[in-house]
């Protein structure tokens, strides 16, 4: 008997759960219905069962003188088709696995191309928190953004408080116009400093989860793929706000097409401690992100939602809540006074 058989026999169990979880994995790739799924799944287990059986009745029949070349060539005939059943089982699994990497290296890529566009757009931000609810136009100025409030509680400023952001935006201008070199550059600094600590975070996503294709579907008018994210055994936290990555497990819809994340959703299934701090972030914290096409082949930000369950000083529990909508993208115009310098 082949020596590619032989694992089998001697673990028929744990082989059948094997082959289980490799027609499960590649259903979505292949476009087995469910049923179609639990057939197959049932096949690999029988597979298994014969191989056992297959076993016996060869040891026994090598006894028999009534068994005769026709019962041999059969056994010959059964135990290759053993075989190659196991061969494809095992190739399918590992190329879902192959394909669900594949898809994260992609979307991966399409992230950083949003990274990098984000700056050279303008848009509405709608932020709903504790202290209520706030709408601001967000205008690049001169290297970093300036936002500027057009709404309280969903109700437009009445025309004496436009004028007064007006007020306001225009005092910005001319300070930013005729700010030093060393106050800029610390301005931006800053700016930048916030991106990278948020863009770090959905780097860190990547490298932090082992992920795995569970299916296809439509959302929001995008075909998706469907992947599962569980923590990677020995991963190690980039920086303090990745750490409590250690402790989620999440979904994402990735785009077909595209390869973007068309939402994310993720959430603390067990504490995680944050080093340098006393505090300690509990089950219950919770995060979703969701994104949409701007501008050709890039995405950014529409919607941002998180709850948070922490412990301060590990002793007084903290908790906290936002949601914040983004809206209204458009490039920002040639004369704008921070197109140059976004640039």
């Amino acid at each position: 008997m082949s020596l590619l058989v032989r694992p089998h026999l001697r673990q028929p169990h744990r082989s059948a759960r094997a082959s289980y979880q490799c027609w499960k994995n590649a259903s979505s790739k292949y476009g087995w219905g469910h049923r179609n799924l639990e057939a197959n799944a049932h096949r690999c287990h029988v597979t298994m069962s014969l191989t056992l059986r297959g076993t016996k009745a060869h040891t026994h029949s090598s006894m028999n003188p009534t068994t005769g070349p026709l019962s041999e060539n059969f056994k010959v005939v059964k135990h290759k088709l053993i075989v190659l059943t196991v061969l494809v089982s095992w190739s399918i699994c590992v190329s879902a696995q192959e394909d669900a990497a594949s898809i994260i290296q992609k979307s991966s890529e399409a992230n950083d191309r949003d990274w990098a566009a984000a700056p050279q757009f303008d848009n509405s931000e709608r932020d709903i928190d504790k202290n209520g609810d706030r709408t601001y136009e967000v205008t690049m100025l001169f290297g970093s953004p300036y936002q500027r409030l057009i709404a309280v509680n969903g109700r437009e400023l009445t025309p004496a408080e436009q004028s007064n952001e007006q007020r306001k935006y225009d005092n910005v201008v001319k300070e930013r116009q005729h700010e030093s070199p060393g106050k800029r550059s610390q301005r931006i600094a800053k700016y930048e400093a916030e991106r990278k600590r948020d863009y770090t975070l959905i780097q860190q996503m990547v490298v932090a989860f082992d992920f795995s294709l569970v299916g296809e579907e439509t959302l929001m008018d995008h075909q998706v793929y469907v992947l599962k994210a569980t923590p990677r055994a020995g991963y190690r936290p980039a920086n303090r706000d990745s750490a409590v990555l250690t402790g989620m497990e999440g979904t994402l819809w990735i785009d077909r097409d595209t390869y973007q994340w068309v939402k994310v959703q993720a959430r603390v299934v067990h504490p995680v401690r944050i080093q340098g701090f006393l505090a300690e972030v509990e089950p219950g914290t919770q995060f979703e992100l969701e994104k949409t096409p701007v501008s050709g082949d890039i995405w950014l930000t529409k919607h941002f939602s998180m709850k948070s369950n922490a412990r301060v000083l590990l002793l007084f529990p903290h908790r906290g809540q936002e949601d914040d909508s983004f809206f209204n993208y458009h490039k920002a115009a040639n004369d704008s006074p921070g197109t140059e310098s976004s640039r």
